[in-house]
């Protein structure tokens, strides 16, 4: 099965225990990383995800995974919180994280520099631009497509 079916057939089997205990789907990922193949997921809820959330739903999909068998090759399941530091996909995560510090990552550097932090200030998903406003109160705008990866900040 395709990398993108079993992501899909992944979340339909998710959704209704997550409904159920009040979590949400944050990011489903089937990544190789050297020899071996990993099944992520990444669930969320206010205030926090505990361990046992995590276990709970790694049991679940873990017996309904060995039932559908949509994976050919040996994996690992891992379930866990995004993090402190989760990254921004969806248009719900940029706009839930209005006010927020994040750092974002571009492909190609704009005036020889490719990463940027600041506060979040707004999202339009119409137009998929990103804007931040840095430590110098610059506004800076984004197009959600030059961007690589945003993150929200670790800050200490």
């Amino acid at each position: 099965m395709a990398k993108t079916q079993v992501i899909e057939q992944v979340t339909k089997i998710l959704t209704p225990i997550l409904e159920e205990n009040n979590l949400e789907l944050w990011d489903v990922e089937l990544v190789k990383e050297g020899q071996n193949l990993y099944l992520r997921v990444y669930i969320d809820k206010e205030p926090s995800v505990s361990l046992d959330d995590c276990t709970m739903v790694s049991r679940f999909l873990s017996k309904e995974l060995d039932t559908l068998d949509p994976i050919e090759n040996p994996y690992m399941l891992e379930v866990s919180s995004p993090g402190i530091g989760r990254t921004l996909r969806r248009d719900k995560d940029f706009l839930k994280y209005i006010g927020h510090t994040v750092d974002i990552k571009l492909y190609k550097a704009r005036d020889k520099q490719k990463e940027f932090r600041g506060e979040l200030i707004s999202y339009k998903p119409e137009e998929d631009i990103i804007t931040i406003k840095d430590h110098k109160d610059q506004i800076i705008n984004f197009s959600k497509k030059e961007v690589a990866i945003c993150k929200l900040a670790i800050l200490f």
